[in-house]
């Protein structure tokens, strides 16, 4: 006998289905009605005049970013679980995994993904690996937040549209921000709470408290000199070499006389902020038009900018997936378990995936 959820769950099935084609839907006739603004024979003439080697060295380096990210968190979790064998090479597969996921899925499900991918392969109780590991992923996040304070430095020095009005860009940045001084500053909120009279209030507290705790584990790599140095360093040689990929794409269109090495830092920077929270897969769309909008402060032709987004785009995605789909098939995982994962969110995600 079907549970009485049922009808209910497959009600929201239904309507996130029909909400995901109307927003494909809106998204299309956006991207027709700007491409008609825009001119397509200029953006096909950008397109299909582009220099293939650049582009392959881009992919090229954008793999090597990913690698890179790899080994940074193998450095991290390390630190985070001295006591537990961490392979390589499974690191590298959910690295991989999450990366192609937040490519071919809406919102930022990428991070969680590679959290229970690699959560599976450790020894020891998921209750337990699992807040660890996404500490390791959080550890991450303050060494991409000091990476794309350089991008900004770099940025609000040249590009005359930012400069002066860094406020939007702030705002953004504050978001991850929040996140990391609530779970510095957690414990002692949460300690007020477990004191509360509300007895749920209290439970749930000294329960968000022990996950908490767990997770702050991850931040240990900044406490332990030598795979601190490692993870940060990695890491960001991993943006620099992303840094360069956004750069070769530039030389490809024969863009470098108006847009060098400082306005890929820009791009970079954008495409980063505004996919916080992709509204689209990959955040298509809104990706272009954040390329459009920084090469427009560089006097780039809209066409050339919009042919510029494309293939941008098209070597992160491209990436993704040659480097994502050979991890998936080797974890022995299928995209109905990571769809699987995503629906059952959290620490029920690690339950979802076949051992």
């Amino acid at each position: 006998m079907g549970s009485p959820d049922q009808p209910s769950a497959e009600r929201g099935r239904r309507h996130r289905r029909v909400g995901a084609v109307l927003a494909v839907l809106v998204l299309a006739g956006l991207v027709a009605f700007a491409l008609s603004q825009l001119g397509l024979r200029r953006i096909w003439h950008a397109l299909i005049t582009a220099s293939p080697g650049w582009i392959a060295l881009a992919l090229v380096l954008m793999g090597l970013s990913l690698l890179m990210r790899s080994l940074s968190w193998h450095q991290t979790l390390r630190a985070a679980l001295p006591t537990t064998h961490i392979a390589w090479a499974p690191v590298v597969r959910a690295t991989m995994i999450g990366v192609m996921a937040s490519a071919v899925f809406p919102g930022r499900i990428g991070e969680p993904t590679r959290v229970v991918v690699l959560a599976r392969r450790l020894e020891g109780p998921n209750r337990r690996l699992l807040p660890v590991v996404a500490g390791t992923v959080f550890s991450q996040t303050l060494i991409n937040l000091v990476a794309l304070g350089v991008l900004a430095a770099v940025t609000f020095s040249s590009v005359p549209l930012l400069r002066g009005h860094p406020a939007g860009i702030a705002l953004a940045l504050g978001v991850p921000l929040i996140g990391c001084a609530l779970v510095v500053a957690g414990p002692r909120i949460l300690a007020f709470a477990q004191r509360a009279r509300w007895k749920r209030l209290s439970l749930a507290a000294s329960l968000l408290a022990r996950l908490l705790a767990l997770a702050r584990r991850g931040l240990v790599v900044f406490a332990r000199p030598r795979l601190g140095l490692s993870a940060v360093s990695l890491q960001l040689l991993a943006w620099a070499l992303q840094w360069l990929a956004c750069y070769m794409v530039l030389l490809a269109l024969g863009l470098q006389s108006k847009a060098g090495l400082v306005s890929a830092a820009a791009v970079l920077l954008a495409v980063n902020v505004s996919a916080i929270l992709p509204p689209t897969p990959s955040n298509l769309g809104v990706f272009q038009a954040a390329c459009l909008v920084v090469l427009a402060a560089y006097e780039v032709g809209a066409g050339q900018a919009l042919a510029y987004g494309i293939i941008l785009q098209a070597v992160e995605v491209l990436t993704a997936l040659a480097l994502g789909t050979p991890a998936l098939l080797r974890e022995g995982l299928t995209w109905r378990d990571i769809r699987s994962a995503e629906a059952a969110g959290g620490t029920a995600g690690s339950e979802v995936l076949p051992p």
